[in-house]
Order: structure tokens, then C-alpha cells, then sequence
């Protein structure tokens, strides 16, 4: 049963469709940004770095320049698909020494770690990993695009300028974390006008939220290029902030990061070739649950009752396997700030695109001199020590990001991710599952319910899902039924692009519940 049944409603969200391109993504503001990067003859990539961009404008909680990443890159014209790792890396100078575990209690902020001394790894200064977000569309742009570089920031500059409109979400947004964000100067004085959530009174304009800084600082790395941000103006500037404040990323450490392209994880399932983020990311793990399905022969005109009893047992085991060789932990229902974005363009060029600054407001601090919110990476390390996922200098911390890109027969498929923590990645096997095992439209498989299986005992279950399914799933498996809710995001939040493999026909869908989220048309 049901603790509380607080939205008991029916959404549909529509889906965009085109002959050319098509960006879905958590904000649609950004969105028809990328689309006009498309309309005016950019490529797919080129669309992306300008909708990364502007997401720093209007959804900064979620990502941004302090923030970092993954994006997938798919070449219909070679039939290749590249990573652009942008990942988090700890600080030179982190010592494990200053993340002392307070016994008796665990975090309370996304992960089941236990707690260390004052949360310096969930908040403030020293839970800040290296920012790679720059640096890493920057590779892309360089590598991947067309656009220069500060073309491609325009729109984030503009947008900046303009300021947020602060609509009930925002409202929401920053209300629910107001008691964390009040914590520090910079991040009270941008977050808090007078001390309270922004809020437009009932009929009036939309008022505006500023976010102080940060359009100066866009400005600096369009006219500078984006290794400012690790040796330029920009970097002395985030070094004098974070050493004031207490933190230990320095010069170094800017210097030193590398955004790197890398060979993605591929499997063929089904028939189709699945391409995935490698390494330190949910995309082992993802293949590890494919795996478990390769031999699955699921009921017809479904998914039915034995696929989702098949979903939990793949994920159960998957998840099992990967807590006990990579150390990830984590309260599948806290709360991330993952946002994802994908982009299809006229040619068929997909990307697929994950940043985040891990929790809410990331580590909650805004720099005072650049107006950037960094992350706090540093939460992704285990801070027990002797544990695979163990924090330490120069080190790379396990993430939950999981963009994927599909192809079939030599011809690009879809592209898609999700935020969400570790509800990430059950939600992306399942609608990649929709689409490839059962042949689901994509408008379809946003609006079918899912389970998610994320770690632990009890598996969360959407109460729009048939008797039957919810009655076999609960005759295995310990379940909640969970409502799929606007707030909190008990499920994750998925996007994608698909191209119809026998019209050609380009289509995009956005997470249905988030009410900023869009799929956004190339002619937009």
C-alpha cells in the first residue's frame, strides 16, 4: 500500500518529430537554444556544447561550469561511436586525513556513506573534486563540431544576462535546499534575495534571478578560450576563492586536467549494438544487466510480468556485483543533480550527453570573484578506508552517469540518459529494453511505468503498473509502490532521440513528470 498518494494524476508530455534535428533535454529554455545551433547549420555536437552551456544558465542546481561529465558521440558517417571523459578527479592536495568518519551515523545527502567530521565531503570546500566541464565540451567542440568556441557559448552568455525566470520550480528548487544554501555568503546572497526563495507573485512577470557573475565569467572564456578556465584568468580567480574559503584544489591541479577521448563500451544485444561510457561510470554495469538478458524470450505485446520480474533480477545481481568489487553505495531515493541531454542532427550524427555536479547545488558553494557553483565530486569516494572506491589525491571517484547510444544494421538508433543517481541506470535498461525487446514507439516507452532496482532489499514499484506485474514482482521480491511524482524524483529522469529506422523520421522525448523538460524540433 501506498504511505501517501500525493499525485495520483495521468501526464503525457508530447514528443518532437522532424525530418532534420531534434535536442531533448531537462530544460527546454537550453533546448531551443541547441536547436538553433542545428537550424543554423551545426552539427550535433556543435548543438550540444551550446545546450551544456546554457544549461549553466538556467538550470545551474543541476550542472554547470564547476560541474563534470560524459558525452557520447556517434558518427553516422563512419558508423563510430567516441567518449569525451570530462570526469571528476580529486585535488592533489586532498589528505584522507581531513574526512574523519563520525561513528553511529550515515549521510543523509544522496549517498549511504558513513558520516564524516562536519560532512566536509558532502558541502563546502572540501568536498570539491576538479571541475571538467569546460574542458571537456571544449574537447568535444574541437574534436567532434563545427562552431567556434565562442560561437558556441553565445547563447549561455545571453541567456546568463537574461537571468532565470523564477517560476514555481525554481521556487521549489531553491526552497528545498534553502537551510544548505544559506550556509555561505556568495551562495546566500545569490540563492536568498532578502533572505528568503525567489518568488514571482501570483500574476505578475516572471521575475528574475541573476546569477552574479557568471555571465562575466561566460564572457571571459569566449573571448579567452576554455583552457582559461585551467590557466588563465579564470583559474587564479577559482584558486584565490576556494584557498580563501578552506579548499585544496590549487593551480596544479587546474593545470593539470585533461578532458580525454576514449573508446566507449560496445556490445551487440538483440540486434542492436549498444555503445556506453566505459570505466569508473554505470556502463560496466549497464552491459553486466544486458548480459542477464541476452537469453530472456519475453512474452509477446508486452512488457508483461516476466519482463520486469527478468528487470529486477538483472539489476538486483548487477547492482550485487557492482557494490562488491567498485564500492558504490548509495539511498536510491535521495536526491541528484544530474541533468542529460541528447541531440540528433540532420545526418543522422547522435550525441548523448550526461553532466552533473553529483547532489543539489553540488557542494552548495558559489565562488565569490567568478560566480561558478562548484561540485562536490568528493562525494562519490567512499570515505572508509581500505575500500575499492576509497578517497585519495589525484584520484578518480565511481559515478552513476550512464549516456548510452544505440545503432542498428551500420544505422544510427537512439541516444539516450538520464539523471538520477543510481535511478539512472535501471531507467535507461529499461526503455532500452521497450524499444529493442518489445518494439515500443518512443512516446510509448517515456510514459510506460517502470520498477527500479537500484541496490538493497526492496524494489520501488510505480502503482500504474497492472495488478499482475505488481502481484509477480511482490511474490519475489520485497516492494514498495512508489509514485512517479513531479517532486521528489523517485524515478529517474530520462531523455532521448530515436531516428526511425525505416522513414528516416527523427523523433525526441523528455522526461515526462520534470515540468521544465522538453524535446525541442530543429525548426523551433
Amino acid at each position: 500500500m501506498l504511505e501517501h498518494q500525493a499525485q495520483n494524476w495521468q501526464v503525457r508530455k508530447p514528443l518532437a518529430r522532424s525530418g532534420s534535428g531534434i535536442v531533448a533535454t531537462q530544460n527546454r529554455v537550453a533546448g531551443v537554444a541547441g536547436a538553433r545551433v542545428l537550424a543554423a547549420g551545426g552539427n550535433a555536437v556543435d548543438a550540444a556544447v551550446a545546450t551544456g552551456f546554457a544549461l549553466a544558465a538556467v538550470e545551474p542546481w543541476n550542472c554547470g561550469l564547476g560541474g563534470i561529465g560524459f558525452m557520447l558521440v556517434y558518427s553516422a558517417k563512419e558508423d563510430r561511436a567516441s567518449v569525451v571523459d570530462f570526469g571528476p578527479v580529486a585535488p592533489l592536495g586532498l589528505d584522507p586525513g581531513d574526512y574523519p568518519l563520525v561513528g553511529g551515523t550515515t549521510t543523509r545527502d544522496l549517498f549511504t556513506w558513513p558520516s564524516v567530521k562536519d560532512d566536509r565531503n558532502v558541502h563546502g570546500p572540501l568536498s570539491m573534486a576538479v571541475p571538467g566541464h569546460v574542458d571537456g565540451l571544449g574537447l568535444a567542440l574541437e574534436k567532434f563540431g563545427t562552431l567556434k568556441f565562442s560561437d558556441a557559448i553565445r547563447p549561455a552568455i545571453e541567456l546568463a544576462k537574461t537571468g532565470i525566470a523564477a517560476d514555481w520550480f525554481l521556487t521549489l528548487r531553491v526552497a528545498t535546499l534553502a537551510q544548505e544554501l544559506a550556509r555561505y555568503p556568495a551562495t546566500r546572497e545569490v540563492w536568498l534575495p532578502q533572505g528568503f526563495p525567489p518568488v514571482t507573485a501570483p500574476g505578475a512577470p516572471l521575475e528574475r534571478l541573476k546569477l552574479k557573475g557568471l555571465a562575466d565569467t561566460l564572457e571571459r572564456l569566449a573571448q579567452a578560450g576554455p583552457r582559461d578556465f585551467y590557466e588563465g584568468e579564470i583559474a587564479a580567480a577559482i584558486v584565490k576563492d576556494v584557498k580563501a574559503l578552506g579548499g585544496v584544489i590549487r593551480v596544479e591541479d587546474l593545470r593539470r586536467y585533461r578532458a580525454r577521448i576514449v573508446e566507449p563500451l560496445t556490445t551487440d544485444y538483440h540486434g542492436a549494438r549498444i555503445a556506453a561510457a566505459p570505466g569508473l561510470t554505470a556502463g560496466p554495469t549497464l552491459f553486466r544487466a544486458l548480459d542477464g538478458l541476452r537469453d530472456a524470450r519475453f512474452q509477446r505485446n508486452g512488457p508483461h510480468a516476466d519482463a520486469f520480474l527478468a528487470y529486477a533480477t538483472v539489476l538486483r545481481d548487477a547492482y550485487a556485483e557492482r557494490l562488491a568489487t567498485l564500492g558504490d553505495s548509495a539511498d536510491a531515493r535521495a536526491a541528484s543533480t544530474t541533468t542529460h541531454l541528447n541531440v540528433i542532427d540532420r545526418h543522422g550524427n547522435m550525441v548523448a550527453l550526461t553532466q552533473t555536479l553529483l547532489s543539489v547545488f553540488g557542494s552548495k558553494v558559489v565562488l565569490p570573484c567568478s560566480g561558478i557553483l562548484m561540485n562536490n565530486g568528493i562525494m562519490w569516494f567512499d570515505p572508509r578506508p581500505g575500500t575499492p572506491n576509497y578517497l585519495g589525491p589525484g584520484k578518480r571517484p565511481l559515478t552513476n552517469m550512464c549516456p548510452v547510444i544505440a545503432a542498428r544494421e551500420g544505422r544510427p538508433w537512439f541516444a539516450i540518459g538520464a539523471s538520477g543517481g543510481r535511478k539512472i541506470l535501471p531507467a535507461v535498461m529499461q526503455i532500452c529494453s521497450f524499444l529493442i525487446d518489445h518494439g515500443m514507439f518512443l512516446e510509448d516507452a517515456f510514459h510506460h511505468p517502470r520498477i527500479d532496482a537500484s541496490g538493497g532489499d526492496v524494489v520501488a514499484v510505480d502503482p500504474r503498473l497492472p495488478a499482475a506485474v505488481r502481484k509477480a514482482l511482490a511474490e519475489k521480491f520485497p516492494t514498495q509502490e512508489t509514485e512517479h511524482v513531479v517532486y521528489p524524483a523517485n524515478y529517474a529522469c530520462p531523455s532521448a532521440v530515436l531516428r526511425d529506422p525505416g522513414s528516416g523520421e527523427h523523433f525526441g522525448a523528455a522526461d515526462v513528470m520534470s515540468p521544465w523538460s522538453a524535446a525541442v524540433a530543429e525548426e523551433a
